[in-house]
C-alpha cells in the first residue's frame, strides 16, 4: 500500500475488481492504492468498531449502509490500537460528524492511519454484484496512482488471495498481557489471541475472570503456564486451513478436559481440531444483523458476523470425535451454514458469531456466561 495526505479530497479514484469491473468515484481518506479482498458489512451502525476488528486485515470493506461517518472518530470505540481494514468503501460520506463524543472526523482519521478509500459510488450495485459473483481481490487507485484500466486490473490480479493467507499472527499481540478482573476474581483464563477483539476480554473481565491473553504462536506449555480455569480462543483473520498451530494447542486441551470456548476463527479451530473440515464461503457473513438459531433453546438471536470461511459439519446427527460426541449447536437461518459446535461429553463449546458485539446487538451475551458456567462445573 502506499498512501499520501488527503490532499484533494475530491481527487478523481478508481474501483477495480479482478473480474474486471470498475467503479470510479472520488478519493475518501488517504490519497493512493491499496489491495485486498473486496467484502460488504451490512451494519447501519458501529463503523469504528468494524475498521478497528483485527479480523478484517487484508480486506476491503464495502459499507452497504449509505451514509456512513456522521458520528465521527472517538477514544473509546476501537477494538484495537489501529484501523485494520485494507481499504474502505462508502457511498455518501458525512461531510461534518455530528456527536457528543466525536473527537475527529472519519476522513481525518483515515487519513492519519493511511486508509486509502473511495466514495461516490454506487455501493449498492457493488454488493449485489459481490453477492452473485462472490467476494474476490480488488484494488482501490486515487490521485497519481490512477492508472490504465487494463494495468490497474493486471495489478490487481497480482494481489495474494485469501485461501491459503496465514494472518493471525500478523495481527495479535507479541507479548502476553493481562486483562484483571473487575471486582472479586472467580476464574482465570488463557485466551489465545489470534486476532481478539478488545471487547472480549472485557466481557469477561465483568464476569470476574482474570484474562491472560497469549500470542498467537503460544504453545499448550505457555497455556497451562498460567493454570487456567478455562481457555479461550479469539477471532481472527485468515484461512482457517492454514492453523496447524493453534489447532494442535486446542487438541491438547481438548485432551486435557479443561472447559474451552472459541469464537468466530475459534470455532473454526475447534472444528478441525474435532476432525471437521473448512472451507471459504461465497461472500461470507459481515454484519450486525444476521438470524441464528441456538439449538439448544430454540432461541433465535440477531448477531453480529465477521466471517468468510466456515465449519463443515454435519447439521443432521451427532458427531464421534477423538474427544467425545459432537454436535452443531448454533445455525445460521439465512443459509443453514454452522454458526456453533458443542461437545457432549467434556465442556467445550464455540461459535461462529461475535457475542461480544461492541456495536450491538447484544442476544449472544449469555455464552460468556455458559462459558462461566462450564468452569464453575468444573471447580465442582
Amino acid at each position: 500500500m502506499t498512501t499520501s495526505t488527503r490532499g484533494a479530497a475530491k481527487a478523481p479514484a478508481v474501483l477495480v475488481l479482478e473480474d474486471g469491473r470498475i467503479f470510479r468515484g472520488r478519493a475518501y481518506g488517504a490519497v493512493g492504492e491499496t489491495f485486498g479482498e473486496a467484502v460488504f458489512s451490512t451494519g447501519m451502525t458501529g463503523y469504528q468498531e468494524t475498521l478497528t476488528d483485527p479480523s478484517y486485515h487484508r480486506q476491503v470493506v464495502v459499507m452497504t449502509a449509505p451514509h456512513v461517518g456522521n458520528t465521527g472518530v472517538n477514544d473509546e470505540d476501537p477494538e484495537s490500537s489501529r484501523i485494520w481494514v485494507a481499504g474502505y468503501v462508502v457511498r455518501d460520506p458525512a461531510r461534518i460528524p455530528s456527536n457528543w463524543r466525536s473527537r475527529r472526523s472519519l476522513d481525518d482519521e483515515l487519513v492519519k492511519q493511511g486508509v486509502v478509500g473511495i466514495c461516490g459510488i454506487d455501493t449498492r450495485a457493488l454488493t449485489r454484484h459481490l453477492r452473485e459473483r462472490g467476494a474476490m481481490r480488488v484494488g482501490i487507485f486515487s490521485g497519481a496512482s490512477v492508472a490504465d484500466d487494463a494495468q490497474l486490473l493486471a495489478r490487481v490480479k497480482e494481489a495474494p488471495q485469501m485461501v491459503g493467507a496465514n494472518l493471525s499472527a500478523e495481527v495479535a499481540t507479541k507479548k502476553t498481557y493481562v486483562v484483571p478482573a473487575i471486582g472479586e476474581k472467580r476464574f482465570t483464563v488463557a485466551a489465545v489471541d489470534l486476532g481478539i477483539k478488545g471487547m472480549t476480554p472485557h466481557r469477561m473481565a465483568e464476569r470476574g475472570i482474570e484474562v491472560h491473553v497469549l500470542p498467537a504462536t503460544a504453545t499448550a506449555e505457555d497455556v497451562y503456564a498460567v493454570n487456567p480455569d478455562g481457555v479461550f480462543f479469539s477471532n481472527g483473520p485468515g484461512d482457517p486451513a492454514t492453523a496447524d498451530g493453534p489447532v494442535a494447542v486446542m487438541r491438547a486441551v481438548l485432551e486435557r478436559r479443561t472447559p474451552l470456548f472459541g469464537i468466530c476463527f475459534g470455532n473454526q479451530i475447534l472444528g478441525r481440531a474435532l476432525g471437521f473440515g473448512t472451507y471459504k464461503l461465497k461472500y461470507g457473513h459481515r454484519g450486525i444483523n444476521q438470524p441464528v438459531q441456538d439449538r439448544t433453546t430454540g432461541k433465535v438471536e440477531v448477531t453480529a458476523h465477521n466471517h468468510g470461511f466456515a465449519v463443515d459439519a454435519p447439521l443432521d446427527k451427532v458427531s464421534e470425535t477423538p474427544y467425545g460426541r459432537a454436535e452443531v449447536s448454533h445455525v445460521c437461518l439465512n443459509d443453514q451454514v454452522v454458526e456453533g459446535l458443542q461437545l457432549l461429553d467434556q465442556p467445550a463449546f464455540s461459535v461462529q458469531y461475535h457475542p461480544e458485539a461492541a456495536a450491538g446487538p447484544h442476544d449472544a451475551a449469555y455464552l460468556f456466561d455458559r462459558f462461566v458456567e462450564l468452569m464453575e462445573g468444573q471447580r465442582a
